[in-house]
């Protein structure tokens, strides 16, 4: 039987990959209003989340649910997002890494504004100009909670800035790697962290993981940075200690939910800096994507073991 992908992308992400795609291989849109109506001679399914225009996920398995498939690409890092039932498919993957450069260099943006005071401090008339002391990155600790392949490539690029990096993950709380990031345990890194990034999964041991007990014991002043998902951090906590100053700065490209309803208080608090989710766009939509589609397609085919396995388990 001829090898048919299915895919639930838009159009501007569907276009690289399926220009990719080997000679032979077909490639099926599904319409968004039926996301998981697969066709029966679909072996693979490339998947979207929600938020990506899959609006139609039902809350019962499918009728005759996994069909013929083998193999489920979810496009994105993060799994949360996707029913369970998705794991009646043989081979799960995930968006692993794939923008985890961009994501990086969203980080070391907002931690420089920070610091830097931007844009803040950008003046339009000469009765302006006045002296103001910055801050810098060098000689701070940068705690990160999560040290996959987004919190690697943040660590990459902050560690040339002069600064300490503590991480804490699910497998390690001890020790330190070869480029002398530190690890330790999450009440060590709230404690020192002068920069706080979230770049854990969302999962069962991670959702409100931030909240008003982690909060009470953070470094007063801190900046909060989460470029994971909303649901780790517990919104009202986190107004509560903004509020009383225990954190300086919060800068969320998640929230929960997405979007957060018109009126909510961060949207106004002046220690809140919010951005639609978009830590990951590189202005090449589906590029990297396709490259990570694309060679796992070719090992799928060889039979062979495919990068970016989710174990269901962990949840990642």
């Amino acid at each position: 039987m001829p090898l048919l992908i299915a895919h639930q992308l838009p159009a501007e992400f569907a276009q690289p990959i399926g220009a990719a795609l080997p000679p032979g291989v077909g490639f099926r849109a599904i319409n968004p209003q039926a996301a998981w109506d697969v066709p029966e001679d679909a072996q693979i399914l490339l998947a979207v989340p929600s938020r990506g225009g899959n609006n139609a996920t039902p809350t019962e398995k499918p009728q005759g649910w996994p069909r013929n498939l083998k193999w489920i690409q979810a496009v994105s890092a993060g799994v949360d997002e996707y029913p369970p039932w998705i794991f009646d498919v043989p081979l799960v993957t995930c968006g692993r890494g794939t923008n985890s450069a961009p994501i990086a260099e969203f980080v070391l943006a907002a931690l420089l504004a920070n610091v830097k005071k931007l844009p803040e401090i950008w003046i339009d008339g000469a009765e302006q100009w006045k002296r103001r002391n910055l801050d810098a990155l060098a000689g701070k600790t940068l705690g990160l909670v999560g040290y996959g392949s987004i919190g690697q490539a943040i660590a990459a690029r902050a560690l040339p800035f002069g600064v300490e990096i503590l991480a804490t993950t699910r497998t390690r709380n001890s020790g330190s790697d070869e480029n002398g990031v530190r690890f330790a345990g999450l009440d060590e890194v709230l404690a020192q962290a002068d920069h706080l990034v979230i770049a854990a999964p969302l999962t069962a041991a991670t959702a409100g993981l931030i909240g008003r007990a982690a909060f009470a014991r953070v470094k007063p002043g801190v900046h909060l940075v989460n470029i994971s998902r909303g649901k780790i951090v517990d919104h009202d906590a986190l107004l509560e200690a903004l509020e009383a100053g225990q954190v300086g700065t919060a800068t969320l490209d998640v929230t929960d939910p997405e979007p957060l309803p018109a009126g909510h208080p961060l949207y106004a608090h002046p220690g809140a800096k919010i951005s639609p989710h978009l830590s990951w766009s590189d202005g090449q939509p589906g590029r990297s994507s396709a490259a990570l589609f694309t060679a796992n397609l070719r090992r799928f085919i060889a039979g062979e073991i495919l990068e970016g396995l989710v174990n269901p388990q962990v949840g990642y």
